[in-house]
């Protein structure tokens, strides 16, 4: 039951993911991916800031160690000079001690002059590693800008390709709205008119009564022209005499 439970959560949830992917707004998605991207690149190079920033901590430590060391190493010997100096055995002895502090002292130091030089080495590796990443994705994200602008072109092309698709289904009465009839719809209502009336013209044309109608007019016709030439004659006779 469990099992089944689960397969219907993540059947519903891909489900759903589908179908928001299907309503979301391209550009809106554009623009949380380029928002993305930066937000990476602001973090990425808040941790090279901080790789740097450790490099340069241990820049000045490791110059304070060096001061630190010559001042040792200054102290050590201006403690054998005065040591040297001394006539009094007890005076340079104690010049001896001093210069032997020194020296323990100097041990130390340069030991952690060492380690600081190892650990800057160390540092100086990150930070020429963190500046190629910085550098890297500086690059990848202007790509991602550029990639941003072609694609929101492209969409605003794809929009009036579906409003002009739209505006030729409408003239060609591929879609019609309503109770609206389409042309192809109208054309063939006029037609089916047309050809009826060229029907019925055709059978009054060929009716018994349009046939007696033509008969009485050819009738009417040949008396006029004779009557037409009994006029003419009495012309010709008027003017012969």
């Amino acid at each position: 039951m469990v099992k089944v439970i689960r397969r219907a959560w993540r059947y519903l949830v891909a489900a759903l993911s589908g179908r928001l992917d299907e309503l979301a707004d391209p550009r809106v998605q554009i623009e949380q991916a380029i928002e993305e991207a930066k937000e990476h690149h602001r973090r990425l190079t808040q941790q090279a800031a901080a790789v740097l920033g450790n490099e340069h901590e241990l820049e000045l430590k490791y110059a304070r160690a060096v001061e630190e060391a010559e001042k040792l190493q200054a102290g050590a010997r201006q403690a054998l000079v005065l040591a040297e100096r001394q006539r009094e055995p007890a005076e340079a002895r104690s010049y001896e001690e001093s210069a032997k502090a020194f020296a323990t002292r100097l041990v130390a130091a340069e030991e952690r002059m060492a380690e600081l030089r190892s650990m800057h080495e160390r540092a100086a590796q990150a930070s020429a590693r963190a500046r190629s990443a910085v550098e890297t994705n500086a690059m990848a994200l202007q790509r991602k800008v550029a990639e941003r602008m072609r694609l929101l072109s492209q969409l605003d092309q794809a929009a009036m390709q579906e409003r002009l698709n739209a505006a030729m289904g409408d003239l060609s009465g591929l879609a019609p709205q309503g109770d609206t009839p389409t042309l192809d719809q109208v054309r063939d209502k006029i037609e089916k008119r047309y050809a009826r009336a060229l029907g019925e013209a055709e059978l009054t044309s060929n009716s018994v009564e349009a046939r007696m109608i033509e008969v009485e007019r050819a009738a009417v016709d040949v008396e006029g022209a004779a009557r037409l030439e009994a006029i003419r004659k009495d012309l010709h006779r008027e003017i012969g005499e």
